[in-house]
């Protein structure tokens, strides 16, 4: 079962009369912009694009620039087919005509998808959860408050656990070959994110005269 918000410029129309016929926990709010702030959490947002193409197009694409971390999906009439492309940023459409066993069918697979390509987009390592989406990392599901290049830094050592890294290669990867700054940046930067680890500040390990490098077993030399 699904938490599904609706956002229509009808609010308590029925967008979707199939989805009356389900399980699914579904709630209207007014498709503005503004609304979007203290929008309630969901599984799954639809847009109601019936009588607004126009509109309807701008706040998909709104969604999506604002990082929308759950599927998207439009409600159309048969003659709204037409005018849907790549632009809307969509995951997927449903006809306001559709039955519950189609509306259902794209509910599940919508969702599941999304659920796959959130798991893949994150990469686990010794108690860190690092999220290449939502550019955010956790220790232990804390969240932790990371700069940019912090993050990059961290992500970089994860995706290659053990591997040792000079700081000369550290600036080139996470930097680029633009950079002027001196090596020292990398320390700084190391020390900070240790500083944000917290007890697990050794995962972030040194090896002595060469670089730094992911421990795996939370180990350092």
């Amino acid at each position: 079962m699904a938490q599904v918000l609706i956002l229509t410029p009808l609010v308590n129309s029925d967008v979707l009369p199939a989805l009356g016929l389900l399980s699914h926990k579904t709630r209207q709010i007014p498709a503005e912009p503004a609304q979007l702030v203290n929008a309630p959490s969901c599984d799954l947002l639809m847009v109601d694009a019936r009588h607004d193409l126009a509109r309807a197009k701008a706040l998909c694409k709104l969604l999506k620039v604002t990082g929308l971390n759950v599927p998207l999906v439009v409600v159309l009439t048969e003659g709204g087919l037409t005018a849907v492309n790549a632009e809307w940023g969509i995951d997927d459409v449903i006809l306001e005509t559709a039955g519950p066993a189609e509306v259902d069918a794209r509910i599940r697979l919508v969702t599941a998808r999304q659920a796959h390509d959130t798991a893949s987009n994150k990469i686990h390592a010794s108690g860190v959860v690092i999220d290449e989406a939502s550019y955010s990392a956790k220790v232990h599901g804390r969240p932790l408050d990371l700069t940019f290049k912090e993050f990059e830094l961290l992500r970089f050592l994860a995706t290659h656990p053990a591997r040792v890294f000079t700081r000369e290669q550290l600036l080139s990867e996470v930097w680029g070959y633009d950079y002027f700054g001196g090596t020292r940046t990398v320390d700084v930067h190391v020390r900070r994110l240790r500083a944000k680890l917290g007890d697990l500040e050794s995962l972030i390990g040194t090896v002595r005269n060469v670089g730094y490098r992911f421990n795996l077993n939370d180990e350092e030399e």
